[in-house]
């Protein structure tokens, strides 16, 4: 049932690094980029084992996966204490990750992110499930010298019939020691690439061979979950919906009538399949249209819905970008405060992680100030239970969601 995985030898190469590099190090920060090295044994191939000492001491320091493809030359797997790394140690890795989702299985859910890269102590890889199939996503090639070891490892935890490889585009665009394709199926059958699966009793598709990322979002998950249980008897407004998952929750809930928003036609058209997976009786319009040109028209047309939702994708990749990041959550909120009932609800989001959580909420407050409307915030949120955020990496929390009622 599975193709011939890759079989990679792979060395050790000893490091030593900056001060700097050290310092993060120690705090066990996954990552230590090319310009921390000051010392290296040979010459490495993506995968092969860095072993980093401590330039004073000269002992164990944390050993990780090299990649010279990557200005992250190391992506730390182990800190302080030395381990082996074998199939016994990606074990224990992937049951921990496990263990961890397992309160999330026993609702009515079967979709779940079992492996979340840095912040499930594996850099560079991710999994996702929906039902029966895993999706293993490489973002780096110093994953296919293990991926003999760790992928039977991951259908063992899963129990799932049938895996596939997603690559990232960097892995896509040269031949890759693997040998593997984006979409190939590693283990198992797929009779369908759309493939149905249960989101707390909420039926969607994910296309796991040409989908986004793995097929489908599932960070908001638990928010998408509230916005069905808030929406019964109201209009809805879902700004960048893409595939629909907070419109068709809202629909499932008994929403009178959605309206999604986003700019790609094909997206919409996935929302709206989505929705048909489901019983509803609300009604669902699609606007196939510029998120912030949509919002300005329906503030024209003199239109308010009960309950809006902002969720754009990230507008800040880098640092560079933060403050045209703030610029443009700042306008959104302006124009979805406009859009909101006299006492309807807003929920507004961000997944931008150069942009803190701090920053988000205080220029959503100052926008609802000047708006001069009376409001309350409800609640925050932030990742859900299979997007743990390990606390070495704060990269890794990118996240915020707040809830809103206005009068």
């Amino acid at each position: 049932m599975w193709i011939d995985l890759p079989k990679i030898k792979t060395q050790k190469i000893a490091i030593k690094l900056k001060p700097a590099a050290e310092r993060m190090v120690k705090k066990s920060h996954p990552w230590v980029f090319d310009e921390g090295i000051i010392k290296q044994s040979q010459k490495g191939q993506p995968g092969d084992l860095a072993v980093v000492f401590d330039s004073k001491k000269n002992k164990f320091l944390a050993c990780g996966l090299f990649d010279p493809n990557s200005p992250i030359r190391i992506k730390i797997l182990q800190t302080h204490k030395s381990a082996t790394i074998n199939k016994d140690w990606f074990e224990q890795k992937i049951q921990a990750a496990y263990e961890l989702r397992k309160p999330l299985l026993q609702t009515n859910t079967n979709s779940y992110r079992l492996l979340y890269g840095e912040n499930d102590g594996l850099p560079g890889l991710i999994t996702d499930v929906y039902d029966k199939v895993a999706v293993v996503k490489i973002y780096s090639a110093i994953w296919f010298p293990y991926l003999v070891d760790v992928l039977p490892l991951i259908q063992k935890t899963t129990a799932c019939e049938t895996m596939v490889i997603r690559l990232s585009r960097n892995l896509m665009d040269k031949q890759n020691p693997g040998g593997l394709h984006d979409g190939q199926v590693v283990f198992g059958e797929l009779k369908n690439q759309d493939v149905i699966f249960l989101e707390h009793g909420v039926r969607f598709s994910a296309n796991v061979i040409h989908g986004h990322k793995t097929g489908h979002f599932l960070d908001h998950r638990n928010n998408r979950k509230r916005v069905g249980e808030m929406a019964k008897g109201k209009t809805v407004l879902d700004v960048f919906s893409y595939s629909g998952g907070f419109s068709v929750h809202a629909l499932v809930g008994g929403a009178q009538k959605v309206t999604s928003i986003d700019i790609s036609a094909q997206a919409l058209e996935m929302a709206s399949k989505n929705a048909d997976l489901n019983e509803f009786s609300g009604q669902h319009i699609c606007m196939a249209v510029d998120a912030f040109e949509g919002m300005q028209q329906l503030i024209d047309e003199n239109k308010t819905y009960d309950l809006v939702i902002i969720d754009p994708p990230s507008f800040a990749k880098k640092a560079s970008e933060n403050a045209r990041a703030l610029g443009a959550y700042r306008r959104l909120a302006k124009l979805a405060i406009q859009l909101t009932a006299k006492q309807g609800e807003l929920l507004l989001a961000s997944c931008s992680s150069r942009v803190s959580s701090d920053e988000f909420f205080q220029l959503n407050f100052e926008e609802l100030e000047n708006s001069r409307r009376k409001f309350k915030m409800m609640s925050k949120s932030f990742h859900d239970i299979d997007h743990p955020v390990n606390p070495n990496f704060p990269e890794g929390a990118y996240l915020k969601c707040a809830y809103y009622s206005l009068k």
